[in-house]
């Protein structure tokens, strides 16, 4: 039994233009998803950034509240004695 196969012009080239055509396809389907993912990023980036923002202003403003803060008024006195630490560490890891 001998297979002998028929391949004229035509189908050759509807096989390849059926290829082309699912390549393509894919094609299409990468970019989307690589557009998606990057917008995807690039708003997780700007929620991250408005989230520092918040926090800074948190921080500035206690900031603000500790340097205008008169603590005399607050009712604290100031240190009796002033004690200094050793230069070297004690501690046994050094």
């Amino acid at each position: 039994m001998r297979f002998h196969f028929q391949l004229s012009p035509i189908s050759l080239c509807g096989g390849i233009v059926g290829i082309l055509l699912v390549v393509y396809i894919v094609l299409i389907a990468t970019v989307m998803s690589y557009a998606a993912l990057t917008i995807e990023f690039s708003q997780s980036v700007k929620d991250d950034e408005a989230a520092v923002a918040a926090l800074e202003g948190q921080y500035l403003a206690a900031v603000a509240r500790t340097t205008a803060t008169n603590y005399a008024e607050e009712g604290y006195a100031l240190p009796i004695a002033k004690t200094f630490v050793r230069a070297k560490s004690a501690t046994a890891l050094r």
